[in-house]
């Protein structure tokens, strides 16, 4: 691939992600349509990381059966870490620019709320 396919290629996942971001506040617009979560439009990419999540999950468990050296695990252990961060902070930017937002248009009592649960969501995500 030349670079201006790889240019070509990344202008449409932007192009994608634009129209997408429209279909969703155009969404909100309607109040006659059921709500749905923020992540729905990108649910496909969160299953295939949740998978790739549960293949680490089970690679260190049988790293552990097999008794391989501590630091190999651990950095295994680090790695899925990660994975699972990527996942959790997705949602939580998912969450604020849609439910949130919804929430803002609806009432600033929604609003607040929502704004407190995401805020009691990175506290339990940023606790050591």
């Amino acid at each position: 691939m030349t670079t201006q396919d790889q240019i070509e290629a990344i202008e449409d996942i932007e192009e994608l992600s634009e129209t997408a971001e429209v279909a969703a506040i155009l969404d909100l617009e309607d109040e006659d349509k059921p709500a749905h979560y923020g992540y729905i439009n990108d649910k496909a990419n969160y299953m295939r990381r949740m998978r790739r999540i549960e293949g680490q999950a089970r690679g260190i468990a049988k790293m552990i059966e097999d008794e391989k050296y501590c630091i190999d695990i651990l950095t295994q252990i680090s790695a899925l870490t990660g994975a699972i961060q990527t996942v959790a902070t997705g949602l939580l930017e998912d969450h604020m620019n849609h439910c949130v937002v919804r929430a803002a248009r609806m009432s600033d009592e929604e609003a607040q709320a929502k704004i407190e649960e995401a805020a009691q969501a990175i506290r339990r995500l940023v606790r050591v």
